[in-house]
Formats: C-alpha cells, sequence, structure tokens
C-alpha cells in the first residue's frame, strides 16, 4: 500500500509541475501532456535502465497514467486569471514529487537486493530523473546540478531507506514529509551548496 500510494502521489506531482513549466514556456496543449508524462515518468525510465529493471514494465501503469492524463487536465482547464497561483505551486508540487519517488525508487532497488549505493542511485535518479529531462525539453538548466539544494534531499532518502532507518509504512510516510519538507525549506529560504567558477572575476 505504501508503494502504490507514493508513486500516485509523485505521479500527480510530477505530472502537474511538468504541466506547470509547459505552461510557463507557453507550450501548446500537446506540449503540455508531453512534459508532463515525461516528468512523471521519465526517472522511473532511467532507473530502470540502470539497475536492471524492464522499462517495458512502465506501460503496465495504464492507472497512473490516467491519473496523469487527469491532473494535467485539470490544471491545463483553471481559468487564466488562477494560474499565476498555480505557478507559485509549482515548487510545491516538485517537492512532493521529488520526495515520493525518491523514496519509491529505493524501496524498488532494496526489493531487488541491490547494495546501498544502487539504492542511493535509484533514489536519486528516481526522485530528479523525470524533473532534469523536464527542465532540458523546456530548455531550463536542471535544478539537481544547480548549487539549490535538490538532489542531496533524495540522497538522504535512499540512505534511510538503504540502511533500514525507514522500513515501515508510518517510517516511510514520515520521511516523505521530512524530505518534502526539506526541499520546500531550501528553495524557501535559498539554501545553496558550495559551487566554483571558472569565470573570470569569480
Amino acid at each position: 500500500m505504501t508503494w502504490e500510494v507514493l508513486s500516485m502521489i509523485g505521479t500527480i506531482a510530477f505530472a502537474i509541475s511538468g504541466a506547470i513549466v509547459a505552461m510557463e514556456e507557453e507550450y501548446d496543449i500537446l506540449g503540455v501532456y508531453i512534459l508532463g508524462i515525461v516528468t512523471a515518468f521519465g526517472g522511473g525510465a532511467v532507473r530502470n535502465v540502470l539497475i536492471g529493471v524492464p522499462v517495458s514494465i512502465l506501460w503496465q501503469q495504464q492507472t497512473l497514467f490516467l491519473i496523469a492524463f487527469i491532473a494535467m487536465t485539470i490544471v491545463y482547464l483553471f481559468p487564466q486569471k488562477m494560474l499565476p497561483h498555480w505557478q507559485r505551486w509549482g515548487n510545491f508540487f516538485d517537492a512532493l514529487g521529488l520526495s515520493a519517488f525518491a523514496i519509491q525508487g529505493a524501496l524498488y532497488a532494496v526489493q531487488m537486493n541491490r547494495p546501498l549505493s544502487a539504492v542511493i542511485v535509484a533514489a536519486v535518479l528516481t526522485g530528479s530523473g523525470g524533473g532534469m529531462i523536464r527542465d532540458v525539453l523546456a530548455g531550463r538548466k536542471p535544478l539537481v546540478l544547480r548549487d539549490e539544494i535538490y538532489a542531496v534531499w533524495a540522497i538522504v532518502a535512499g540512505i534511510a531507506v538503504g540502511t533500514g532507518i525507514a522500513h515501515s509504512s508510518i517510517s516511510l510516510y514520515v520521511l516523505f514529509v521530512i524530505v518534502a519538507t526539506l526541499r520546500i525549506l531550501s528553495y524557501t529560504y535559498n539554501w545553496k551548496l558550495p559551487n566554483k567558477s571558472l569565470k573570470a572575476g569569480n
């Protein structure tokens, strides 16, 4: 049940996030759906390739595809005057998707008896892979590659699941809230990782 709930939360959150980015970039309705689907399922596809799961399993998730389609349609049909409010919620939905999918990806790797390193990689790719593809298709610098703290929270989720700190349903939901909250705090208060520029004068 925990797995299914996290999958649903992540799918809805990232589908909405992708749709919002597409509308910010003034894509047409087809672009909105494509970017939303890529955001919601891209991370899982990359994860499956790297940990040895057939990518074709994604096509067995018809219910999640339908849920993503409905979520994107609702956002697209919102009145124009309400869309600026949705834009401000874009980072919030992205944080929910990051947390839910990072935990789900880690759980997937644990169930396949992968080592801790693979669990962490699965968490990062599932949590941030779709967002990276979304940003690239939207012509934006991927969040995960900026000095802004993003993938670190997926790593935290992977470590917590991979080491057994979070294993029960309750502890996984607590971890979901913690990771999402940390991501929200990091962009709200502009927490950043150290970076070094090779540009002259920096």
